[in-house]
């Protein structure tokens, strides 16, 4: 379940996390194109469903005590924490533990923790005076915010596990072939 090898991606996963969206919002793109999901995303489909929610959960709170970006109030980066804590999980869930494929992991996986943000922000936001959103917020208009960073997403990840499972195997075959 742990090993050396997942906690240190683990670790990568958190500083690109963090490092990643530095880089987009001093372009003034951080919020169109969602750049720490992507680490997230990755750490649970190449660590597992735990260490995938540990790199979602302590990625935003991290970035946000170093950077002050996800805000604290509103409590954006608290939103994030449940958020992305459930991209790593469910996408090591899906891909690891169920076998599914690639795309339909991660799409769930994104649908199921925009689905936590807007229940989250219809609850948690009216408790400390702030509007509610809608619970379909995440899933509708600010969807439509988000759409170059989606689409970054099911494109890039996608390429991403897929090169580097053929590397792994490719070196896995290439061992074998040696002894």
């Amino acid at each position: 379940m742990f090993n050396t090898k997942k906690l240190t991606m683990g670790a990568f996963f958190i500083a690109m996390g963090i490092l990643l969206p530095m880089v987009f919002h001093a372009l003034g793109l951080g919020k169109v194109f969602l750049p720490m999901h992507i680490p997230v995303l990755l750490a649970g489909f190449l660590c597992g469903p735990i260490i995938g929610a540990i790199v979602g959960t302590l990625t935003p709170i991290l970035s946000a005590l170093l950077t002050g970006m996800p805000p604290l109030m509103p409590p954006m980066a608290q939103m994030m924490i449940f958020e992305l804590g459930v991209y790593g999980a469910l996408t090591g869930l899906f891909y690891e533990t169920l076998q599914w494929k690639i795309v339909p992991s991660l799409l769930l996986s994104m649908v199921g923790g925009r689905i936590i943000y807007g229940l989250l922000g219809y609850t948690l936001l009216p408790l400390i005076g702030l509007n509610k959103i809608s619970i379909l917020y995440p899933l509708t208009a600010g969807l439509l915010t988000s759409l170059p960073g989606v689409i970054i997403q099911l494109i890039l990840i996608p390429a991403i596990i897929y090169l580097g499972e053929r590397a792994i195997s490719h070196r896995r075959d290439k061992a074998e072939n040696s002894i």
